[in-house]
C-alpha cells in the first residue's frame, strides 16, 4: 500500500492550475501551429497567427493565455492501493485550487450560489470527478474550463432509432448554434451512451484526451474524422470570422446504455483547451 499525504495533492494542484492557465499542452501547440499553416482564408490565418503570438507572450511574461481562467475541473484516478493521510482528499483539492488561483494571480470567477452570485474570491470550489482504479498511483488532471465555450454545450436525449446519423446531426447542431461564441477554433468533446449525467461527464473528459489521439474503436474513429471534416466545412472559421479551421479536433467517448435511450452530450472547448496532467 502506498501512503500519500494530501499536502502533495494540494501542492501539485496549485502548480497545475498555474501551469494550465499559462502554457498550452504540447498536443494543442502542434495542432494550432498546423492549423495556421493549412488555413485557407487570409483573415483566418491571421487570427491563428495572432493566437500563437498570444501563447508565446503568455508563456514568456507569465500572463494567463485567456482572461477567463475558468472554473477548475479536476479529474482524479486513484489507485485502490493508495491510502491518504493528513486530512480530507476533497478539501486538499479545493485548497490546491485556492492557492493556485490566489498565488498565481488568476481571475476568480466562481460564485457561492448560482442565483445570489457572491464571488468566493478564490475560485473555489472546484468540480471534482474521482475514479477508483487498480494500482498504487494517483493520476491528476486539472482542466480549467472557461464559460464562453461551456455555455455552448448541449445534451441530446435521442431515440435509439436516431442511430449514428442522429448522433452526427446532434453534434453538428451544437457546433452550428455555438458559432463564434465558443471562441473557435474549438475542440469538441462528445459523450455517447450511459445516462444523462454519464454522457456529459464523458464529453467533458474527452476534451482532455490528446488531440492527436483518435479512438481505438473503428466506427468511433471514423465518426471523429468525418465530424471534424464536416465541422470545418461549416465556414465558421477562426474567431467566427470565416475560414476552413472551425475545429481542431473531435474527441468521442462511448459507454453502454439502456435499450430505450441514446444520450449524447457535446462539450465544446475554445482554442486553448487547457489541461495539465501529473501522476503521483
Amino acid at each position: 500500500m502506498k501512503i500519500l499525504n494530501v499536502r502533495e495533492i494540494t501542492e501539485n494542484i496549485k502548480e497545475m492550475c498555474i501551469e494550465a492557465n499559462h502554457f498550452l499542452s504540447e498536443d494543442m501547440k502542434c495542432v494550432l501551429c498546423n492549423a495556421a499553416e493549412t488555413e485557407e482564408a487570409p483573415l483566418g490565418r491571421q487570427i491563428l497567427e495572432q493566437l500563437q503570438e498570444n501563447m508565446r507572450i503568455a508563456g514568456e511574461d507569465m500572463i494567463p493565455i485567456c482572461q477567463d481562467t475558468g472554473m477548475a475541473v479536476v479529474f482524479l484516478e486513484v489507485g485502490q492501493e493508495v491510502h491518504f493521510e493528513g486530512g480530507s482528499l476533497e478539501e486538499a483539492v479545493h485548497e490546491g485550487v485556492r492557492q493556485g488561483y490566489t498565488e498565481g494571480f488568476l481571475r476568480k470567477s466562481v460564485v457561492k450560489d448560482p442565483i445570489f452570485r457572491e464571488n468566493t474570491k478564490d475560485n473555489t470550489p472546484a468540480v471534482i470527478h474521482c475514479e477508483i482504479v487498480p494500482g498504487d498511483r494517483v493520476k491528476i488532471t486539472v482542466a480549467p474550463k472557461g464559460f464562453g465555450s461551456e455555455n455552448m454545450s448541449r445534451i441530446f436525449m435521442l431515440k435509439p432509432a436516431d442511430g449514428i446519423e442522429g448522433v452526427k446531426s446532434a453534434v453538428l447542431t451544437a457546433v452550428r448554434e455555438a458559432g463564434p461564441n465558443a471562441c473557435p477554433p474549438m475542440v469538441v468533446g462528445v459523450g455517447i451512451g450511459g445516462t444523462f449525467e454519464k454522457c456529459a461527464l464523458m464529453a467533458k473528459k474527452a476534451l482532455t484526451r490528446p488531440v492527436n489521439e483518435r479512438s481505438s474503436i473503428p466506427y468511433v474513429r471514423e465518426m471523429e474524422e468525418e465530424l471534424l471534416h464536416r465541422i470545418n466545412a461549416t465556414g465558421i472559421g477562426p474567431g467566427g470570422l470565416g475560414g476552413t479551421t472551425t475545429a481542431l479536433a473531435v474527441n468521442i467517448d462511448t459507454y453502454p446504455t439502456h435499450i430505450a435511450g441514446l444520450p449524447v452530450a457535446v462539450n465544446i472547448c475554445c482554442h486553448v483547451n487547457r489541461h495539465a496532467f501529473r501522476i503521483l
